[in-house]
């Protein structure tokens, strides 16, 4: 009688489905597939367009339980690049992003929402020039898998999102020069 209850409970463990719990992977952003894109309303004639050449990040990634994932993401805010040297130099002035004494501008994830099968919202914290606000991005997720160029395990995302730059006390020429900034965010991260 004994073997026959082992037996059976044996048999029920085997039965009920095994679901392990799959630890987020790490992944390092990887800068040649990474553009961290602006665009700011011009006087209403047009939209400037400008992007950062220098963006490093970390991101912790489970596909199966995004709400597990985080991100943490750095950018140089002296490689503000729009294309003008004189503008770029004007942007990395006290004015606009203040360069020599904030250098960089953080972004730190707290909390991801699944929306759809490969949609969410990324919640964080960005900070520029030293103040600190929550940002919302909308994000979709690309692929996953073996790059054919590189040969490494490979994510790529895209979000976007609108920040109010005068919320971080950068207020010149608003609102001749818009104070909502689009951002835009193309990236592809490799397994760390």
């Amino acid at each position: 009688m004994k073997h026959l209850l082992a037996t059976a409970a044996l048999s029920a463990l085997v039965a009920l489905p095994m679901t392990a719990q799959a630890a987020p992977v790490a992944y390092k952003l990887d800068p040649a597939h990474t553009a961290v894109v602006f665009i700011v309303d011009h006087l209403g004639f047009a939209k400037a367009m400008g992007r950062f050449n220098t963006v490093a990040g970390e991101l912790s990634f489970d596909k199966n339980a995004a709400d597990k994932s985080s991100l943490s993401v750095t950018i140089d805010t002296t490689s503000v690049d729009t294309n003008h040297a004189k503008r770029d130099e004007h942007l990395k002035s006290p004015d606009f992003f203040n360069a020599k004494e904030f250098p960089k501008m953080t972004f730190k994830s707290t909390k991801i929402e699944k929306t759809g099968d490969k949609t969410g919202k990324l919640h964080g914290d960005l900070t520029l020039l030293g103040v600190t606000k929550p940002v919302v991005l909308d994000v979709s997720f690309n692929k996953d898998g073996v790059s054919p160029a590189s040969k490494m395990d490979t994510v790529g995302f895209s979000a976007r999102g609108t920040i109010k730059r005068s919320d971080f006390g950068m207020k010149y020429g608003v609102p001749n020069i818009g104070d909502d900034i689009q951002i835009i965010i193309e990236s592809e991260a490799v397994k760390a």
